[in-house]
């Protein structure tokens, strides 16, 4: 049976949905947004790098809230609503959370709109050791 994970110091959800689900060792991390876990009525970060950057560390956060960290992804999908516009910059950003030589399987999309009309959402799969 799946283990449902809601943490209260997580990014609140913007939506009705788990942060995490979790079966046999696999772990779904719901689509993060770029909104501040601690201040979630703030403002979103301007532009994509800075969206980037906040949506990593609440992905980071959840997992941490598992014992487990971002080495232990194996496959993201990224969502892009500017595509043309960002993908370079969010690619320079995203590269930054992975060493060379562990990236996670990945597919990024254009899209034509995000919940709280972020530039940048993404969710991913885990695995534990």
């Amino acid at each position: 049976m799946p283990d449902f994970h809601l943490f209260s110091n997580g990014p609140r959800p913007v939506a009705p949905f788990s942060h995490a689900v979790e079966d046999d060792g696999w772990v779904i991390l719901t689509g993060q947004m770029p909104t501040d876990a601690q201040a979630p009525d703030a403002p979103l970060p301007q532009g994509v790098e800075a969206q980037t950057r906040r949506v990593m560390d609440n992905l980071a956060l959840i997992l941490g809230e598992l014992g487990l960290d971002l080495s232990h992804v194996v496959q993201c999908r990224c969502f892009l609503t500017e595509f043309e516009r960002d993908y370079v910059a969010f690619n320079e950003t995203y590269q930054n959370y992975f060493p060379e030589d562990r990236r996670p399987a990945r597919t990024t999309v254009g899209v034509t709109a995000l919940a709280v009309q972020a530039l940048v959402e993404i969710d991913c799969i885990a695995r534990r050791p």
